[in-house]
């Protein structure tokens, strides 16, 4: 069995990309890549009284072929200041939010200069709610073949087509904190304040 699992990193990422890497000893986030726009690589969804929503890092650099590892984020603490309202406004009378809000707060406001530390910082603060333990670490270059203990998941997890259209996982409905429907797949941090420490049993793949 692979024992590491080869993954672009994502802003506050979704379910589907934890269970992606559930059963997998180390996390190996690509940092070499050239950034892409319009995907997870800066922006998450989360579920609001209004319905779904995207919550997007806005980008300083990312024109042309730039290294995600070099991709700066806008200065100011505006964008800031929205994300964290909205996630607010959405959150506050989910179960679990008082359990985990703090500290997702300090990280989203802490003054990170680029967003590949952004991400690193949100996934070790989910991974460390979940109770995985897992390797983190960044490629120190760019490599098209891996090695063949390692999976290549890169790019595999795409916003641009549903998650029903690869085998990651099958979602199990949670209680939502708005509307009737259940929205599949948002943040984990929409998992997060509604199911807290029983994250995990909702994450496993089949």
């Amino acid at each position: 069995m692979k024992k590491s699992i080869l993954i672009e990193s994502h802003f506050m990422p979704s379910i589907e990309f934890f269970s992606a890497l559930f059963s997998f000893d180390e996390v190996i986030l690509e940092a070499n890549e050239h950034f892409q726009k319009q995907s997870y690589r800066n922006r998450c969804y989360i579920n609001t009284a209004q319905g779904m929503r995207m919550l997007t890092v806005p980008l300083h650099n990312a024109h042309g072929k730039v290294l995600m590892k070099d991709i700066l984020i806008e200065p100011g603490i505006t964008w800031r200041n929205v994300h964290w309202r909205t996630i607010e406004s959405a959150y506050r009378k989910a179960p679990f939010y008082d359990f985990y809000c703090d500290e997702l707060k300090e990280i989203i406001f802490k003054n990170h200069d680029h967003l590949f530390e952004l991400n690193r910082d949100l996934l070790s603060f989910c991974l460390r709610q979940i109770g995985l333990k897992k390797n983190i670490s960044a490629t120190l270059a760019y490599e098209e073949a891996v090695s063949e203990n390692i999976f290549d998941c890169r790019s595999l997890i795409s916003c641009k087509k549903p998650f029903e259209h690869r085998n990651f996982f099958t979602p199990k409905k949670y209680q939502q904190v708005f509307g009737n429907e259940f929205v599949p797949n948002l943040s984990l941090i929409d998992l997060l304040f509604c199911e807290g420490p029983r994250v995990s049993e909702f994450i496993q793949p089949f």
